[in-house]
């Protein structure tokens, strides 16, 4: 059976009288969104292990994406009345980073929060999610929810037993030991991680060395010089302490051709498991959290430049020229690269080109 968002949250309205707007807590009312009530909690509450790579903090502080998964938990558990509830575990304390998706599809970890790109080698569509180029705002990363590209990388997902529950993109920058990564040449000898597969090929054209790990691997690497410089969203440049081993930076603020979809996923063999009132609640939940995510990503966009600035290190933006020389060498080379992976690869891509 094929799966879709709009399916899971038809019928919403006619599972409780009134649907009313809730401020989730620790946000000052950053935003409201529904709050479908789960009638009759079960005597045993389901509760879902939700994992994923990045430090650890609470619901009102450190790494937003830890902050979005404890929020995520503590609304569970209150509009569910009790029926649902989520354990969150930062920092790979409960798999590791590179196990999260295949684990999902398995249902042997019930929800995660992973860079999409981390399962490219055993779905080549979700390369997709840190494709150089593709994303060139928020406003276009946001637009793939609701255009044919959203639908098709949904189904590619479902089909191979993940769910999309919140769609989260991130900007990101580069921090170098050194001289900073700004234009296409500046890559040219340094030994650089770029995150993707598709972000390596264009690193490597550029004339760099690349190197592949984890963002919570980035740190050591800077700090023994096995990395020049390493390319990762603003929020991990910040949670990682990046500034103290990397002093100059390039910034995902204004202008950037690197975005990351960083989603929260569920299995779907776990959430097929549910009834359909926690299935709709979970994703009407996650529907909220966007809103939450674009604001706290925006507002790391700016914050990691001033961190690096007061530790004593330099941060420079890119301009729209700059971002179009990046996309340019993606296009020959990623884009290229990606559409003759296979028949659903060259569909997405095109379907991309339509919201640029």
């Amino acid at each position: 059976m094929r799966l879709t968002r709009r399916q899971f949250l038809q019928g919403s309205a006619a599972l409780a009288p009134a649907v009313s707007n809730v401020l989730l807590p620790g946000l000052g009312g950053a935003f409201a969104g529904l709050a479908p009530a789960v009638a009759g909690a079960a005597a045993e509450p389901t509760t879902l292990k939700i994992s994923h790579q990045f430090p650890g903090g609470s619901a009102t502080d450190g790494d937003f994406r830890d902050r979005l998964c404890h929020v995520f938990a503590s609304e569970l558990e209150k509009r569910s009345h009790g029926s649902l509830k989520g354990v969150v575990y930062p920092n790979s304390s409960l798999m590791k980073t590179q196990a999260q998706f295949s684990s999902m599809r398995k249902g042997a970890l019930d929800m995660s929060l992973v860079p999409l790109n981390y399962a490219g080698g055993e779905v080549p569509e979700v390369n997709i999610g840190l494709m150089p180029g593709v994303v060139t705002s928020y406003e276009k990363g946001a637009a793939w929810h609701k255009a044919e590209v959203g639908k098709a990388l949904y189904d590619t997902l479902a089909d191979k037993g993940v769910l999309l529950v919140s769609w989260i993109w991130q900007a990101g920058g580069v921090a170098s030991r050194t001289k900073a990564i700004i234009e296409p040449e500046d890559a040219k000898g340094l030994k650089v991680r770029g995150g993707s597969r598709e972000m390596d090929m264009v690193l490597k054209q550029a004339g760099a060395a690349v190197l592949n790990m984890p963002s919570n691997e980035i740190y050591a690497g800077l700090q023994t010089g096995a990395l020049d410089a390493a390319m990762t969203s603003s929020t991990s440049l910040i949670s990682f302490r990046l500034e103290e081993v990397a002093k100059a930076l390039t910034t995902g603020r204004g202008h950037t051709y690197w975005f990351m979809f960083e989603p929260l996923m569920i299995s779907r063999s776990i959430f097929e498991k549910l009834g359909k009132p926690e299935q709709d609640l979970i994703m009407a939940l996650g529907a909220d959290m966007e809103k939450f995510a674009l604001e706290h990503a925006k507002g790391d966009d700016q914050q990691v430049a001033t961190i690096y600035t007061k530790a004593g290190g330099k941060a420079y933006d890119m301009n729209e020229a700059t971002v179009a020389k990046w996309q340019a060498i993606a296009r020959e080379t990623a884009w290229k690269d990606y559409a003759a992976k296979s028949e659903g690869c060259a569909r997405i891509l095109k379907l991309v080109e339509k919201v640029l």
